[in-house]
């Protein structure tokens, strides 16, 4: 791995976010291209959609929406110990989801001056689930139950085509969508999948929905980026990312094998490690280096790590750490330090935060109970992970009784009349014009 020093010198927020690793990607240069893929979609539909599938996935599906009783049979064809390793996933993150509810309000601004607020569910959203180098059944727990939380009541699940399975979705994925209840699950990847939720497929039945969610390659994200005009999306999530900030009580070993749990992801995974102790980095390199070499993605593993996304980056102190990875937003952060919480409290920026020795960022892909589905690529900085509130919509109820809108007119009419817009005043003034004689 790379070092980066940065022991001694004063660095702006942008010096600080200039100097830090990032993966060569770049959405907006497969913007044309997964545009074009989702216009095809749109002009060719199902048939699209299959060219597609042979073009990129290898293979053409037999049909491109699963039945109910092929999802039936997953479920049941499901590793038994899979299977309760789902089934506690997901009461897991639904419990956690839960407390992401937010709950109404009303305000009495003044006596029949009322302003409610009620959170309400979109009707229909689209979850994309990955199928390229790993399979995700988690994702599709991460996916499925904050929106069955919040109250969606149509979900559409899609999924590339496994060639593997003659074109199929892959089996844990169907089995874990049929676990959770959803019978709407399409064989389908990449830009043109996300093209199909956006804007429906009539030979499929396939209606446009209102939110797509859910992470996915550069074509992906730019085929999300490309129908926000038309849907809500959760983030244009990028490669996977951890940033661990670890001072010399941290065990280097532990650390070590962080950094390759996440460098195991992807060849553009980015696993850095922002530490105020030389001889700790020197070990946890040492460390990372030798678990490479033992386990099964050692290729994968080794690019991402020898990537120019991937660093040691030297610190002269924990609080310079803190402000290291603030300017960095990671997806993932994990504290291992002296006073955790302490440096906690230093911590504004990061998708999720994992505290200590005993919660490292696999607890969060599969069991803790939070959502695995975070923002990437320093989008932390201003977005938040997936949860029940991605599906909520915030509304205001106004109730204003005759007396309590008589109180504010004079007000009201003065500001609509400096804004030049009479009319305003005047659909007020009209309440009025039976005692005034107007």
């Amino acid at each position: 791995m790379q070092t980066i020093d940065l022991r001694g010198r004063e660095l702006s927020s942008s010096q600080l976010r200039t100097a830090l690793p990032r993966p060569e990607l770049d959405v907006t240069e497969a913007l044309d291209g997964a545009t074009d893929l989702i216009q095809q979609v749109r002009d060719h539909g199902e048939d699209a959609l299959l060219e597609q599938a042979e073009r990129f996935d290898r293979v053409r599906p037999e049909a491109i929406r699963a039945t109910k009783s092929a999802i039936a049979a997953a479920v049941a064809g499901l590793d038994s110990e899979v299977r309760a390793a789902l089934e506690e996933m997901i009461r897991r993150v639904r419990l956690a989801s839960e407390a992401q509810v937010p709950a109404g309000s009303r305000t009495e601004l003044a006596s029949g001056a009322i302003v409610e607020q009620r959170w309400e569910p979109v009707a229909r959203v689209g979850l994309y689930v990955p199928g390229g180098k790993a399979v995700y059944p988690s994702s599709v727990v991460m996916n499925v139950v904050p929106a069955q939380v919040a109250g969606v009541r149509s979900i559409a699940i899609a999924s590339p085509p496994q060639a593997d399975f003659d074109g199929a979705i892959h089996p844990t994925i169907l089995g874990a969508a049929g676990l959770l209840g959803i019978d709407e699950v399409y064989a389908m990847g990449g830009a043109g999948a996300i093209g199909a939720l956006a804007y429906g497929v009539p030979t499929l039945e396939l209606e446009p929905v209102d939110v797509i969610t859910g992470p996915g390659n550069v074509w992906v994200a730019a085929a999300k980026r490309a129908v926000t005009s038309v849907v809500g999306i959760d983030a244009e999530a990028g490669p996977t990312e951890v940033l661990i900030i670890a001072d010399d009580t941290a065990d280097p070993e532990l650390l070590g094998a962080d950094l390759l749990g996440q460098a195991e992801h992807d060849e553009l995974a980015s696993a850095v490690l922002v530490t105020d102790s030389q001889q700790l980095a020197e070990r946890a390199s040492a460390a990372a280096a030798r678990r490479t070499v033992a386990t099964k993605h050692s290729e994968r593993a080794e690019t991402a790590l020898r990537g120019q996304q991937s660093a040691i980056v030297l610190v002269d102190s924990i609080a310079e750490a803190a402000r290291v990875s603030n300017a960095y937003g990671p997806e993932h952060l994990q504290i291992q330090t002296a006073d955790d919480d302490a440096t906690l409290k230093l911590i504004s920026n990061a998708g999720a935060i994992f505290m200590g020795p005993f919660a490292p960022v696999p607890l969060g892909d599969y069991m803790a109970g939070s959502n695995h589905v975070l923002p990437t690529g320093g989008q932390a900085v201003h977005s938040s992970g997936l949860g029940a509130y991605t599906f909520l919509r915030a509304q205001q109820i106004i109730r204003y009784d005759r007396n309590a809108l008589d109180e504010v007119r004079s007000r009201l009419r003065a500001i609509a009349v400096d804004e030049d817009l009479p009319a305003h005043s005047e659909a007020v003034e009209a309440r009025f014009a039976a005692e005034t004689g107007e």
